[in-house]
């Protein structure tokens, strides 16, 4: 808890806003992503690194999020938390499932903890929100924090009770699900790195980057690209 409570000391809270009803625009065209120069590791390489999940609105957003995060050697973007099998984007996106879009994290805990990324999961969204991020409304934007023990579940579980108790929030109540992982369904290819593929894309120029830019500001210390 004396952990928790110098992380909740040592940070600005941001509340951001989510997707803007992106399942309503087209799917991007080929030509429009951009290839990125970047060396991803293998599944078996990756298979080294411990794995966190997290819902909190917009996977494109999230995603980028996370991999800005200095020992987050990769994140995927997918669906999880629901029951159906083999969801697909547009299926999550109308809300007939009970998924939520959600991203993989790969990290190594010899550099960030699992507390950390808790903190970056609260810290870069808003979680007193039901079903909801910003103009984003469903179910399949609901805010979760998954756990795979219960070593996880008592970390998550012990600071929503220090940000209740701090009244980070102005007392707003937190919706945040403290859920039990049981399976990931990566999304479809075209979503994944989608912020660093589609720089022109309007909602990633308007809402994704700002976002990404506010957490940045409020996690300087967090940062890949931070010298210290």
């Amino acid at each position: 808890m004396f952990l928790i409570k110098l992380l909740l000391a040592s940070t600005s809270f941001i509340f951001t806003l989510g997707c803007q009803s992106k399942i309503k625009k087209e799917i991007p065209v080929t030509q429009e992503i951009q290839e990125v120069e970047e060396v991803k590791l293998t599944p078996q390489e990756l298979s080294d690194y411990e794995t966190a999940y997290f819902a909190s609105g917009c996977f494109w957003c999230v995603e980028a999020i996370f991999e800005s995060v200095k020992g987050v050697k990769e994140v995927v973007s997918g669906y999880a938390g629901g029951k159906e099998k083999n969801p697909t984007y547009e299926d999550v996106g109308y809300g007939r499932t009970t998924h939520a879009e959600t991203v993989e994290v790969f990290y190594d805990p010899k550099v960030i903890s699992f507390t950390a990324l808790v903190q970056v999961f609260f810290g870069s969204h808003d979680p007193t929100t039901l079903n909801r991020q910003g103009p984003d409304k469903g179910t399949q934007y609901r805010s979760i924090a998954f756990y795979k023990n219960e070593k996880e579940k008592e970390i998550i579980t012990a600071y929503i009770a220090a940000l209740k108790d701090q009244k980070v929030y102005d007392g707003l109540p937190i919706t945040t699900e403290v859920t039990p992982f049981v399976k990931f369904y990566k999304a479809e290819e075209y979503h994944q790195d989608y912020e660093k593929r589609n720089p022109n894309n309007s909602y990633i120029k308007n809402v994704s980057i700002p976002r990404l830019n506010r957490f940045k500001k409020n996690f300087g210390d967090f940062l890949k690209d931070n010298p210290h």
